[in-house]
């Protein structure tokens, strides 16, 4: 499928649903032709200094497929997040269905982060804890709705953009046109990498409307999420108006020194690139999150 004009006439409905704690939206997309949605981004609460997790923002996200009485055919992570962590199956569990998907290159995160916080062998890194892992240019369908992967990479390796009908959900590629780019230090990520697929995405039609992953009102504006091609590739403080691709590194990678690491890193990704799940038990049923020192 090409991703710059058969799914011009196809328009899904879009719900955002923005979590404060984390800055993250997550969004129900629905295939205007049926009941069919996929659930992208979600978010599972976690009190760190309680070491408690709780369903606030996943059970909105239920409640309102409940109530709009939708079938969710895809649970997607447009990236392994180090901000948040995924409640894509607590969704599954509560909803009773939904693949899992997620970019193939998660076996680079895993691999990487496997090794980070000592999984040992029986962490599995094949990418297997999901049900489905993008290709770059994979076609699927929610519902009628025609969708594209398309790999993205430089925040981290797995990013992908996923282009349903004239709508992109571009996860931490790009933000808000005053928001700029999202970093590219963290292992596997690449400030020009990041560059150029940025500019897969600008390739689309000007009409494309972009759904970002995070927004942290700028200025003190009020939070967004909803943006188009057009409007990036004019207004865009980091890319827009035709900034080359070395003026961007030198940006980024100057900016990336100044900035601190997630809150949640840790146990976001321990959590995430297990596609949700959280470690196994230990013989009490106990279960816990491992805290490298002195290795990030």
């Amino acid at each position: 499928m090409s991703t710059q004009l058969s799914n011009a006439l196809q328009s899904p409905a879009v719900s955002g649903f923005f979590d404060k704690r984390t800055n993250t939206v997550s969004y129900i997309v629905k295939d205007p032709q049926s009941s069919a949605c996929a659930i992208i981004d979600s978010v599972l609460d976690f009190d760190y200094a309680a070491g408690r997790m709780s369903h606030e923002s996943a059970d909105a996200l239920v409640a309102h497929v409940r109530e709009y009485d939708l079938h969710v055919e895809w649970l997607i992570e447009t990236h392994v997040h180090a901000d948040h962590l995924s409640a894509a199956p607590y969704i599954q569990q509560q909803l009773g269905g939904g693949k899992i998907g997620i970019g193939e290159q998660i076996v680079e995160v895993q691999d990487v982060f496997g090794k980070v916080f000592n999984e040992g062998t029986e962490f599995e890194r094949d990418g297997s804890q999901f049900d489905r892992l993008f290709k770059d240019g994979d076609n699927y369908r929610i519902g009628q709705l025609e969708a594209c992967a398309i790999h993205t990479p430089g925040h981290t390796p797995a990013c992908m953009t996923h282009v349903i009908g004239d709508a992109a959900f571009v996860g931490d590629t790009l933000f808000m046109p005053d928001g700029g780019t999202a970093r590219a230090d963290f292992p596997g990520g690449d400030a020009r990498a990041l560059f150029h697929s940025i500019q897969r995405v600008l390739s689309l039609p000007d009409a494309t409307r972009l759904f970002i992953c995070h927004d942290y009102g700028p200025n003190g504006r009020d939070i967004k999420w909803q943006t188009s091609v057009a409007d990036e590739k004019a207004d865009n403080i980091h890319v827009g108006e035709g900034k080359s691709a070395d003026d961007f590194v030198a940006l980024r990678e100057a900016r990336d020194k100044t900035l601190a690491m997630p809150a949640l890193i840790i146990p976001a990704l321990q959590v995430n690139m297990r596609a949700g799940q959280l470690p196994e038990a230990d013989e009490d049923g106990n279960r816990y999150l491992k805290v490298p020192l002195n290795l990030m």
